[in-house]
């Protein structure tokens, strides 16, 4: 049952998959608001970080905004999309920049062999690891769709689903209240709706 008073933040990451991301939630039933206001942020039940682009750029984004300290401070279920999700790490190898350090580990440079291209785009399996609430309902491979050229390398500890493609890597991890999915959910049709109702029942 959607819950009409759940309080759902888009944070203005200036990066531009926040429309689709806010359609899609809009979809399952809620109003989420796309904000960088500090308060309004703060005050939410459930926070997405989405992100496209470059590393370097996204974090001068979150710089410029004043959002960095607020971030990951925030005690709150947060869904990091895409870049969103590698933005989490404590280092991309990509724009060779410090990111928010909220989940360990280091972004890198996808490998492109067998003659595989990159960016990795387009519609991929994930194998969800042990049991995480994101993934209710997702058996082991389901597909959702992709578009990255780096990627958090997999965590004995931190990585809730992974995927291949080259390398194995992390299509999603998750530390405290802080969730993250290398693919697009808002893309990827019924499974990703899934998986975004998932995160917005998380109860705390």
């Amino acid at each position: 049952m959607v819950c009409s008073n759940l309080k759902i933040v888009i944070v203005d990451t200036g990066c531009a998959n926040i429309a689709s991301v806010k359609y899609a939630v809009e979809r399952l039933g809620y109003s989420p608001i796309v904000s960088g206001d500090h308060e309004v942020i703060r005050s939410a039940d459930k926070v997405f970080l989405p992100g496209v682009g470059s590393a370097g750029e996204a974090m001068k984004n979150l710089a410029e905004r004043n959002l960095i300290e607020l971030v990951r401070n925030l005690t709150q279920p947060v869904l990091g999309i895409c870049l969103g999700m590698q933005l989490l790490a404590e280092y991309s190898d990509e724009s060779h920049v410090d990111m928010l350090d909220l989940v360990p580990g280091t972004v890198k440079a996808m490998h492109a062999e067998d003659g595989l291209r990159l960016p990795h785009m387009g519609w991929n399996s994930i194998t969800p690891v042990g049991v995480n609430p994101l993934f209710k309902g997702i058996p082991t491979g389901t597909y959702f769709y992709f578009v990255h050229s780096f990627c958090l390398p997999v965590s004995d500890v931190y990585t809730v689903a992974s995927c291949e493609y080259g390398d194995v890597f992390s299509a999603a991890v998750c530390k405290d209240n802080f969730y993250g999915v290398q693919f697009h959910p808002e893309r990827s049709a019924e499974a990703g709706a899934k998986l975004l109702k998932n995160f917005l029942e998380l109860t705390e």
